[in-house]
């Protein structure tokens, strides 16, 4: 192995970097060249054992500090961040491939987006308010178990940790073991801006493994997952014995309903580029994309020249629009669905299986677009993570929105349309956690979370926050 190999070989316990109880390690691939790039240690029962304890301890003081105290720590955070923001979007290249300028623009900068959202929330928050003569108070849920993903490794951290602060909680972090060394920066940037001891902990590691021993811990108060629908279920099982509030983030297949009165160049043409950020693998991706029948030809043509324009190679490259998927594993299971949906009849507009030409290594995906998919195909039913936009030709306004339905997932969706009331119609239809309108871009103050398999519970903003607290009625507060 090589000299330059980062070895981060401890956990963040108590306010300390910690050795681990058993001296596992797991080793973190660079998508890109497919080198090792650090080894971490993987950690134990025993490890969350340790971090919950001190969760549990640090907790009775922190969930008593003042809105104010708790406002000038997320404050400290943020300096810290700001410090440290090149780092972080140097790291998440590195360890999961997306490319730089979107590394800077998105991956890192969503964490400052969360952080300064909880900060507004937290700033004008109610905690108590009166219901006839009782008392109505909210409270920290207590010890927090944060278990997240590789895709979007800092949005999901941040959106998690910031908001657990602000309400006083204490927590435990388990990041993805496929792309950990973000989260590492964010436990030393939490440690010099002054979090105390035990109210944040890190322990790296599987989720079989750390991820089980968090959703059954005695001393974990809540869990919030963000991650696969299959892991959800597993989480949500193994929390049910102790009763934890268990919140869940999970998978999507999500509708773009294009209208007939579109400009149909903006509309395919970003519906595309949505669909490949990030290389695809985004839960909220608008994979599926339905168009009238009599704008198919002509919405496959555009899509087949933006997916054709994009160019796939090093995220340090200028000149790179898509970078690697995260890792083998991920790169086989999207290789075997798009030979799936050839296999099916869809037909294969651009892209395909192998690699992009003239790249020999990494774990590279040609942007793929399939046109006269039907939604009883696996390309439309099953969530592939990776470039590829299926287009579906529908008849009618109420096929469209039927089709769009049509799905065991409910985390968004979006609707193009050149009369935005008609596009509000179709919208409040759709059962979908968030929808949106015409290209609109994210808002870090709303809800974001799903129906049906796609989860339970709301991130991001106040939905999220409360997330995070407990309700207490005080009868009698007043005589």
């Amino acid at each position: 192995m090589s000299k330059d190999v980062q070895k981060k070989l401890q956990f963040y316990i108590d306010g300390r970097w910690v050795d681990p109880v058993e001296g596992r390690t797991g080793n973190v691939i660079n998508p890109a060249t497919e080198e090792v790039i650090a080894q971490v240690a993987l950690g134990s029962a025993k490890d969350v054992d340790l971090a919950a304890q001190a969760a549990r301890r640090a907790f009775d003081g922190f969930s008593q500090t003042t809105r104010e105290e708790r406002l000038a720590l997320l404050g400290r955070i943020v300096a810290v961040y700001q410090k440290r923001f090149d780092e972080l979007a140097e790291t998440i290249a590195r360890e999961m491939g997306a490319p730089m300028w979107l590394s800077k623009a998105a991956q890192a900068a969503t964490g400052l987006g969360h952080l300064g959202a909880t900060i507004e929330v937290l700033k004008s928050y109610e905690f108590e308010k009166m219901h006839g003569k009782t008392l109505i108070r909210r409270e920290a849920v207590g010890v927090c178990g944060l278990i997240t993903p590789w895709n979007w490794p800092i949005n999901q951290i941040m959106c998690k940790v910031a908001p657990a602060l602000a309400a006083g909680c204490t927590m435990i972090l388990k990041p993805t073991e496929v792309a950990p060394l973000n989260a590492i920066l964010v436990a030393e940037i939490l440690h010099e801006a002054g979090v105390p001891a035990g109210v944040f902990n890190l322990v790296n590691g599987d989720g079989p493994t750390v991820g089980q021993a968090i959703s059954t811990h005695p001393e974990v108060d809540m869990v919030s997952f963000t991650g696969s629908t299959r892991a959800g279920i597993e989480i949500a099982r193994a929390a049910a014995p102790t009763v934890k509030r268990v919140t869940q983030e999970l998978g999507g297949k999500s509708p773009n309903i294009i209208l007939d009165d579109v400009d149909l160049n903006a509309a395919i043409g970003g519906g595309m580029m949505a669909c490949v950020l990030n290389s695809g693998q985004s839960c909220n991706s608008p994979t599926r994309m339905l168009v009238p029948r009599k704008l198919h030809d002509q919405a496959v043509a555009i899509a087949k020249a933006t997916a054709e324009s994009l160019k796939v190679g090093d995220p340090f490259a200028a000149d790179t629009r898509l970078g690697p998927v995260v890792s083998e594993v991920q790169w086989n299971k999207i290789q075997g669905l798009i030979q799936k949906g050839i296999e099916e009849g869809a037909t294969l507009v651009t892209g395909g299986p192998g690699r992009p030409d003239g790249l020999a290594k990494g774990y590279f995906v040609r942007p793929t677009v399939f046109a006269n998919v039907r939604n009883d195909m696996t390309i439309a039913r099953e969530e592939i993570f990776g470039p590829v936009l299926s287009i579906l030709p529908y008849d009618t306004e109420e096929e469209a929105i039927a089709i769009a339905n049509d799905t065991s997932y409910g985390l968004a969706g979006y609707v193009s349309s050149g009369s935005l009331e008609r596009a509000r119609n179709v919208a409040r239809r759709i059962r979908a956690g968030q929808i949106a309108l015409n290209g609109a871009p994210p808002d870090f103050s709303a809800p974001f979370g799903g129906y049906k398999t796609s989860g339970n519970g709301r991130e991001w903003g106040i939905f999220g926050f409360e997330e995070f607290l407990e309700t207490k009625a005080v009868i009698g507060w007043e005589a």
